[in-house]
């Protein structure tokens, strides 16, 4: 098989990767375990940060990668989902995994992936593992693809555990309360081992202390009173992951080898774009008028993006907006500008929700909208009837922003 088939043979195996609920998620790690068995325990040979939370582990993974690049380390990045390209989802200093390696992995472990029934999700983080390993790699930032306990990441001993936050996303795998999703994201705290915490929420963080405290795990609550560094990540929201990043890197320090200097933090943080190459994060797209893509799609995102608009100057608002069919789009439709106009489609993916579908969800909440056939004819209608000084929103689903950067 050449690159192209490896990735239609690998986006076709159960759970499918593009699946609506439980389908796409397997309640354990026993497929997870019998492949690093088959492929020779590759998590074994290098150190890991894992990276659990309902919203911005993938910034914050990004943003520890580029300050531990900055101080040297040739750093493994393992993050979910991809944008335009699937390895997007392994890099090791920002460089993806080549297309070669991708191919030849397939090949040579197809029949045990077949034989085994193993899912998407387990065969690219056995991937991602294989190719760190065989690299070479100091160190490895590892973002959990789905909840935390039974996530296919969870094999690993990481020197560092980090939970940004919790809210309400994928109810139907992880539960419907935030004490559940909460549950499945302490998971990821290993006996003995440091985790920082990124919660805000008193009762939320005494889960985790509770967590952390009957497994001997050392503590850390992120304080975010302190002034945050300056990062190249558009989004006031950013902050709060810029002090997540910056706490766990400290305690990187404190009980480890590394060592990361105040130097290597300010510039890791001000190179997160071009260290790693991520996108979609508040990402200025065009000036005139002014096009913003943001891969927002839950309750707490959606808020999170909306609070920064509030900060922007403009005349008129445009929104470009798509969403998947497992997100609880009453909570997400509450929160949008009401004096903002729509441009609604269908992401092209199969979880993508069916534009008539949400389109009944747009008048529900009364809001001014248009459907369009694809989320490019929706973005060039809008750029057609916006002024310069205008602001045109791009968000709904990381499947809405892959179709237009």
């Amino acid at each position: 098989m050449d690159y192209s088939q490896s990735l239609e043979w690998l986006f076709k195996q159960l759970p499918m990767y593009q699946r609506v609920g439980k389908a796409a998620y397997k309640a354990n790690l026993d497929n997870t375990v019998l492949l690093d068995n088959h492929l020779g325990n590759p998590h074994l040979s290098f150190a890991t940060i894992h990276v659990a939370g309902t919203n911005g582990k993938g910034s914050t993974c990004h943003m520890m990668a580029s300050v531990l690049q900055e101080a040297g380390y040739k750093v493994g990045l393992y993050t979910s989902p991809h944008l335009k390209d699937f390895r997007e989802r392994i890099r090791i200093n920002g460089v993806m995994v080549p297309k070669d390696y991708v191919v030849d992995f397939v090949n040579k472990h197809k029949l045990f992936f077949e034989s085994n029934q193993l899912s998407f999700f387990e065969m690219t983080v056995g991937m991602a593992f294989q190719y760190f390993k065989d690299s070479n790699i100091d160190i490895a930032i590892i973002e959990t693809g789905l909840g935390g306990r039974l996530d296919s990441t969870n094999i690993i001993t990481p020197l560092v555990s980090v939970i940004t936050n919790i809210d309400k996303d994928h109810v139907v795998m992880l539960g419907n309360t935030l004490v559940k999703i909460a549950g499945e994201k302490a998971g990821i705290i290993k006996n003995d081992l440091p985790v920082v915490i990124g919660e805000r929420r008193a009762s939320l963080r005494s889960l985790f202390r509770e967590s952390a405290i009957s497994k001997n795990a050392i503590y850390h609550q992120v304080n975010h009173r302190l002034k945050p560094l300056e990062t190249d990540l558009k989004g006031t929201y950013q902050k709060d992951n810029v002090r997540v990043a910056c706490e766990a890197l400290s305690v990187l320090n404190q009980t480890s080898d590394y060592e990361i200097s105040q130097r290597h933090l300010n510039s890791g943080l001000l190179n997160v774009v071009s260290n790693t190459g991520l996108r979609g994060r508040y990402e200025l797209l065009q000036v005139q008028p002014r096009v913003i893509a943001d891969t927002a799609h839950n309750k707490a995102g959606i808020k999170t993006l909306v609070k920064q608009l509030k900060l922007e100057k403009f005349n008129k608002l445009h929104i470009v907006m798509g969403m998947v069919s497992d997100k609880d789009v009453d909570q997400v439709l509450s929160l949008m500008p009401k004096k903002a106009f729509y441009y609604i489609a269908k992401p092209n993916v199969i979880r993508g929700m069916e534009i008539d579908v949400l389109s009944a969800f747009f008048k529900k909440h009364q809001l001014n909208y248009k459907k369009f056939n694809s989320v490019s004819d929706a973005l060039d209608k809008a750029k057609s009837l916006a002024h310069s000084d205008d602001l045109i929103v791009v968000t709904g689903s990381v499947f809405v922003v892959a179709e237009i950067i």
